[in-house]
């Protein structure tokens, strides 16, 4: 297939066909293989990109920066402190001014508008690193992993646990519902995604093939599944007071040994990460104290259980994002 990546910003998968996500995911599988076998491919050389981070960030960081190195370019980390966007200085100047001196810009942050903003104003790519309605990189990661495991996405029921109107909720969503996929997300119907959102996705699946479900019980819901993915309770930037309101609305909803044992004998189970599985951590030791809870969204069990896929599906966050950043900066990567 030919590159119709070039000069394009990634804000969300909804901009992009079936065959240009099969596109980048075959990209990263190229990259990946040279990585293990110490092949150069070094094809941005001499190129500079920015990350903007208003919310930090472990894997995407490190994701960018390592993609970035890999592929020939500089990157330069603006963190929440180091930039005056939004603050001193708008987001349209911002991006004017970036748009001078980086051939392209991420953008981890808050709504969905900052980052198309950045890209209707830069006159360069912006990739969306995550915002509160989308997280499209992750999702190239978790398709990846998919692949990797069963061969194929075609047929695959994967479920989400938990609260299903997130940014990993939405953007799963969208991403079986162009890959053709069975998705179902299981919460209770205040956490279903947003209406408009599930009628757009319900249109892309009637050209798909995909299936979209929405259940509220847990065992009814994980039947079959071939991948059983959830997320933490409170996403980064929420008032801390709703985690009880939580914890008693989605605690039914936890992956447990029992649950991933009702789904499909060849489920795995996925998470975006970071996770509160255990009590080593400062929120989890809180929530300990506080509510006597040892884990949350997942059951220490199941994150180290063979059936657990998380580290391979963090890893391959570096390969799918060097696919898009080689994709949307090089026009024949």
């Amino acid at each position: 297939m030919t590159n119709t990546l070039y000069r394009k910003s990634f804000l969300k998968l909804l901009d992009f066909s079936k065959e240009e996500i099969v596109y980048l995911l075959e990209l990263a599988d190229r990259f990946k293989k040279e990585k293990d076998l110490g092949i150069r491919h070094r094809i941005c050389e001499g190129k500079n990109v920015a990350l903007i981070f208003e919310k930090t960030s472990t894997r995407t960081r490190c994701a960018f920066e390592v993609a970035a190195a890999d592929l020939g370019m500089h990157s330069v980390y603006l963190d929440p402190s180091a930039s005056q966007i939004g603050k001193k200085e708008s987001i349209e100047d911002t991006a004017r001014v970036l748009g001078g001196m980086f051939e392209g810009i991420e953008y981890r942050g808050y709504g969905q508008e900052r980052v198309q903003a950045l890209a209707d104003y830069s006159g360069v790519p912006v990739f969306n690193g995550l915002t509160n309605e989308f997280h499209p990189t992750q999702i190239l990661a978790d398709l990846m992993t998919i692949r990797e495991v069963f061969g194929t996405t075609d047929g695959i029921k994967l479920v989400f646990m938990g609260d299903a109107k997130n940014n990993m909720g939405n953007s799963l969503m969208v991403g079986c519902a162009k890959m053709g996929m069975h998705f179902v997300a299981c919460s209770p119907k205040k956490y279903f995604p947003d209406a408009s959102l599930v009628s757009e996705c319900k249109k892309i699946a009637s050209e798909s093939g995909a299936v979209l479900e929405f259940i509220e019980d847990p065992c009814e819901a994980v039947k079959d599944a071939n991948v059983i993915y959830t997320d933490v309770w409170v996403s980064m930037g929420e008032d801390p007071s709703v985690w009880e309101e939580r914890i008693k609305e989605l605690s039914p909803y936890a992956v447990t040994q029992d649950l991933m044992e009702q789904a499909a004998g060849n489920a795995v189970f996925m998470h975006c990460l970071p996770s509160f599985h255990d009590l080593e951590t400062e929120i989890g030791r809180q929530i300990h104290d506080r509510f006597g809870l040892t884990s949350m969204e997942v059951t220490d069990e199941v994150i180290r259980s063979e059936r657990s896929v998380v580290f391979p599906e963090a890893h391959n966050r570096m390969h799918t994002i060097k696919a898009v950043m080689a994709a949307c900066l090089c026009p024949e990567p």
